[in-house]
C-alpha cells in the first residue's frame, strides 16, 4: 500500500494512533507502467520524469512495485516514489535523507521520506545525487 493513500478510520489508544486504510475498488498495480498509467496525463508526465531521473542515476537497478509504490531495486530496495495529492513522495531510506539534510532543508522531510510539492519545480539534480549515493551504499553494504 502506498503511504499516500487516504485513511477511513483512526483509533487512539494508550499505545498509539492507528490508521485504517480506505477500502480500494481499484487493484494494486503490478508494475510501474500500470501505476503511472492510472493517473491523468500531466501526472503521468511528472512521474515519468522522476522515473527517468532515477533510472539514469541507477543504470543497473530493476524496476518493481513495493509497498504499493514504484521502487528501484539494486541488491535491495534503493528508492521508492509515489504521487500524492499535493506532492511527490520520495523515499530514499533514512540514510538518503540524513546525508542530504542541508539540500533537502526547503522540503518537508521525515525519517526516510521527502515531499516535493506539485506547485514547485521538482529538484531532479537532488534526486539524482541521492540515488547515486544509495547505489554506492547498496553496493558496499552487499559485499
Amino acid at each position: 500500500m502506498s503511504y499516500c493513500h487516504q485513511f477511513s478510520g483512526i483509533v487512539v489508544s494508550l499505545f498509539g494512533v492507528y490508521l485504517f486504510p480506505m477500502a480500494s475498488k481499484t487493484p494494486t498495480p503490478n508494475d510501474m507502467d500500470s501505476y503511472i498509467a492510472a493517473f491523468d496525463p500531466a501526472a503521468q508526465a511528472l512521474l515519468q520524469k522522476v522515473r527517468a531521473c532515477i533510472a539514469k542515476a541507477a543504470p543497473g537497478a530493476i524496476e518493481k512495485m513495493s509497498y504499493g509504490m514504484p521502487t528501484f531495486f539494486l541488491r535491495k530496495n534503493l528508492v521508492h516514489f509515489a504521487l500524492c495529492k499535493s506532492h511527490i513522495g520520495f523515499y530514499p531510506t533514512p540514510s538518503g535523507i540524513l546525508n542530504f539534510a542541508q539540500e533537502l532543508a526547503p522540503y518537508v522531510t521525515s525519517k526516510g521520506a521527502v515531499q516535493f510539492p506539485h506547485d514547485k519545480p521538482i529538484p531532479y539534480a537532488i534526486i539524482a545525487k541521492i540515488v547515486r549515493f544509495r547505489v554506492r551504499e547498496n553496493m558496499v553494504g552487499s559485499l
